[in-house]
């Protein structure tokens, strides 16, 4: 099994969520977070000044699956989280040991 971790811009979630849901991928975790990474924070107008934020709001994805459909989900979060532009975002994938259903302890 493994788990992949998906920090993607906020307003991709919804095309990125229908996507897996049409292959059957029903199974997620969002999170919103904040970050930089090489964008290194954004400049905004405000009232004639311009402010330095340096923390971009995200989502972060979480999906546990079996080993053969790892390609296919990345495949699919790649397609649609991709602007081409910085802060598109990064996916982390992850060796699970051992999967446990809490219902079922």
């Amino acid at each position: 099994m493994k788990k992949i971790e998906a920090i993607i811009r906020p307003e991709k979630l919804e095309k990125v969520s229908e996507a897996l849901l049409e292959k059957g991928h029903y199974g997620m975790t969002v999170t919103e977070v904040r970050g930089r990474g090489a964008q290194r924070g954004i400049a905004l107008q405000f009232r004639g000044k311009e402010i330095l934020v340096d923390l971009i709001p995200k989502v972060k994805i979480e999906i546990v699956t079996e080993d053969e459909d790892l390609d296919g989900i990345v495949d699919i979060i790649k397609e649609y989280a991709h602007t081409g532009k910085n802060g598109d975002g990064k996916i982390f994938i992850y060796d699970i040991e051992k999967c446990l259903t809490v219902r079922d302890s």
